[in-house]
């Protein structure tokens, strides 16, 4: 370990899950980077719903995962592990992690790190990792979305949300989201939707339908699941593709089969947490390549909601819990010097 490093930290852990009140502090010893890892000491953490979700009880960390919450960090690299090469010491970075975003000390993969623009605040760097990595895969990857095709993404205004909006603009697709108020709706305009639907006043299969002259979405990326899968693939064009991330809306879905094979449409989803590091280190080359030049030239900026004290997680929890938030709740790990 490198020299100077204090033996413990202070991290935002729980006992048992439950509300946002189970959150306290807990010191735990330093950890000590393996091989292609690095120790980051963290500036700030992303907040995120698999957050909640886990203190929850309803999504463990995977085998060998911090129990810690938070998925994403920003932060400089303080030490590193066998393999890892020298120059990413001190250097500036933001990062995917599988857990223990929480916390005044973070281990990262080597290759799942992003080295953070001069110009970007650290606050917004730990705004990005976890959505661009979701967003990435899902909607190019595995939703094969390309300029000219029309993407429906839901939660227009959640991280996930305005993430999807600006990725997609900026490859040259039509997007249309959802959202749950005129103000989240007008939100997502201004971020370059080109169709926002408020889906408590307005049907938004209808809409999908109207604004895209009965053809339908090419892509839609779902968050809700549920009764929205049925209701998605009436309005998904023919070979389109629905990419579920989330089940918010319910783990059961019935869908009509005989239309889905009547318009050749492909079903599909994931989770990103529990894929392998080698997987997670390939998707990370090719946003580096393809998608993180947009953001060293300023063409994409997070969209910032509320910024919290590490030890005030609890209230950032209930900030996310209660659906007001418009883009990314973030945690000061660090006050910036």
């Amino acid at each position: 370990m490198a020299t100077g490093l204090p033996d413990t930290m202070t991290a935002m852990g729980y006992d048992n899950p439950g509300g946002p009140e189970v959150f306290r502090p807990e010191t735990l010893p330093l950890p000590e980077p393996g091989e292609m890892q690095v120790l980051i000491e963290v500036s700030h953490a992303g907040v995120n719903r698999p957050d909640v979700i886990q203190r929850q009880g309803f999504y463990p960390p995977p085998p060998g995962a911090s129990p810690i919450p938070g998925l994403e960090v920003s932060g400089k690299v303080v030490a590193i592990g066998k393999g890892v090469a020298p120059e990413m010491l001190n250097r500036r970075v933001c990062a995917l992690v599988s857990g223990g975003g929480y916390a005044e000390y973070c281990l990262a993969h080597a290759a799942h790190c992003l080295a953070v623009p001069r110009h970007m605040d650290m606050v917004d760097a730990a705004a990005i990792p976890e959505t661009l990595f979701t967003v990435w895969h899902n909607v190019f990857e595995r939703g094969f979305a390309m300029d000219g095709e029309t993407l429906l993404v839901h939660g227009g205004t959640s991280g996930i949300g305005t993430m999807a909006i600006q990725l997609a603009k900026a490859f040259e697709l039509t997007v249309i989201t959802t959202a749950g108020s005129e103000e989240k709706c007008n939100a997502a305009r201004e971020l370059g939707a080109d169709l926002a639907i408020n889906y408590k006043t307005e049907d938004f299969v209808e809409k999908v339908n109207d604004f895209t002259g009965g053809k339908g979405a090419d892509v839609i990326l779902d968050m809700v699941s549920g009764d929205y899968v049925q209701r998605n693939l009436d309005c998904l064009a023919v070979d389109g593709r629905h990419v579920t991330i989330a089940v918010l809306g319910g783990l059961q879905a019935t869908i009509n089969m005989a239309k889905l094979m009547s318009k050749r449409q492909t079903l599909t989803g994931s989770t990103l947490r529990p894929r392998s590091d080698e997987f997670k280190a390939l998707l990370a080359d090719e946003i580096y390549s393809h998608a993180w030049p947009l953001f060293e030239d300023r063409t994409i900026s997070p969209v910032m909601d509320q910024t919290f004290p590490l030890s005030e997680v609890a209230e950032a929890h209930r900030r996310m819990e209660g659906g007001d938030h418009i883009g990314k709740i973030v945690l000061e790990v660090r006050p910036a010097e």
